[in-house]
């Protein structure tokens, strides 16, 4: 769409902010209106409050795509506010844990290991003794946050974070605390490039070696998850365990994915009724896959066919065969909703896991009216809240709670 980043330069770009804001206050009685009949409400199912507050995300996600406002995190600032937050840096890799493929995509993309840094959630965060040394046998969630690679915080102060936070207690049963890494964000044109893929694997892998090495976690009983993008990021970490088998860095004990978006290149899209197409008035995701920006900025100096003919890029494409690529996968839960745009690249994702591994390993569960990332979203209840206990019941399963 040509819109993309038409309001990027000032003062255009804080007219439009200005605009989108008066925008959405002058049509909320309209959007109420229109959506008080069940009939008319994107879901027959969802509540009057599920469908205004869809309306006003998709706006403001429009308007984030008119205008570049990416937020990320003052990494400086976050620093400054340690106990508090849970911050915590996580130093560079040494250049023999980069290998196989990676090292190549990263060689050609001219990408290094560089200093990066997470936020503790749980137990002694605010106490100043966050981050310590693993206690015996105990078990630590390990996740990404979402953003389409180009935006996003796992802080506490940020949009996400009381989602992560609930996330956390709901799986105390198996967990008392998780670690929540901030990777590289990546951009394009007609923004500076930087950070291109695979730069965010680099410092996930960072943040488990940080996670093994120095604080002393077993492999096993660290959980690997993320959403959305994120839940990308922490397919492809696992994926990159399992296949370059690093002795002092085995694979985890456990992954989860919620909403995962791994066909950047959208390629489901031409298919009749697809998930993109049917589910266009229940989602706010479409702005972020069709305006190509993700796909440019993970491509980097890599051909632009990449993001369709890459596994590690797209691994749910359907112009790929990937029979064999995803052998010997931890054991993997992967959490969906019936409403959003990515589901059909999402279910491709699922049966290729089983296909190449145990059945029973891989599970997938679908929750019909929730829409993208439902889980992190503290208005997508009681979806949110049953996601995450879903996930907690599946993790003591594997752990044997």
């Amino acid at each position: 769409m040509h819109w993309h980043f038409t309001f990027r330069q000032q003062p255009l770009k804080t007219l439009y902010i200005i605009y989108t804001l008066f925008l959405v206050l002058s049509k909320l009685p309209y959007w109420t209106l229109i959506s008080l009949p069940r009939a008319w409400r994107p879901r027959r199912n969802w509540s009057l409050g599920r469908s205004v507050t869809l309306s006003v995300l998709r706006t403001i996600v429009d308007m984030v795509y008119a205008t570049g406002l990416f937020i990320g995190e003052d990494a400086e600032k976050s620093a400054k506010s340690a106990d508090k937050l849970g911050f915590v840096w996580v130093e560079p890799l040494s250049p023999e844990l980069i290998k196989g493929e990676i090292a190549s995509l990263a060689a050609a993309n001219k990408t290094v290991s560089v200093r990066v840094y997470g936020f503790w959630y749980g137990k002694d965060v605010g106490s100043g003794s966050h981050g310590g040394k693993a206690r015996p046998n105990e078990k630590v969630l390990y996740h990404f946050h979402g953003g389409g690679y180009v935006m996003g915080s796992a802080s506490p102060n940020g949009q996400s974070g009381s989602a992560l936070a609930d996330y956390v207690r709901e799986c105390s049963g198996v967990v008392e605390r998780g670690f929540f890494l901030n990777y590289r964000l990546s951009s394009a044109a007609p923004f500076q490039p930087e950070n291109p893929f695979p730069a965010a694997v680099i410092d996930a892998l960072a943040g488990y070696k940080y996670l093994i090495d120095t604080l002393g976690f077993k492999p096993t009983n660290v959980i690997v998850s993320g959403d959305s993008a994120g839940g990308h990021l922490a397919f492809t970490l696992v994926r990159y365990l399992v296949r370059e088998a690093i002795s002092e860095l085995p694979p985890p004990g456990a992954t989860v994915l919620f909403s995962p978006t791994v066909d950047w290149a959208c390629t489901h899209d031409a298919k009749p009724g697809s998930s993109m197409t049917r589910n266009v008035r229940c989602d706010v995701v479409q702005p972020i896959l069709h305006s190509g920006y993700t796909a440019r900025g993970l491509c980097g100096s890599l051909g632009a066919d990449s993001v369709e003919t890459n596994a590690w890029i797209s691994p749910a494409s359907l112009s790929l065969d990937t029979r064999g690529l995803f052998t010997n996968f931890t054991p993997t839960l992967i959490l969906a909703g019936g409403a959003e745009q990515t589901l059909d690249p999402i279910k491709t994702l699922y049966d290729r896991l089983q296909a190449d591994n145990d059945a029973a390993k891989i599970k997938y569960t679908e929750f019909p009216e929730a829409s993208h990332d439902f889980v992190m979203m503290t208005y997508h209840e009681p979806e949110k809240t049953e996601g995450a206990k879903e996930v907690a019941r599946w993790l003591e399963t594997v752990y044997g709670k």
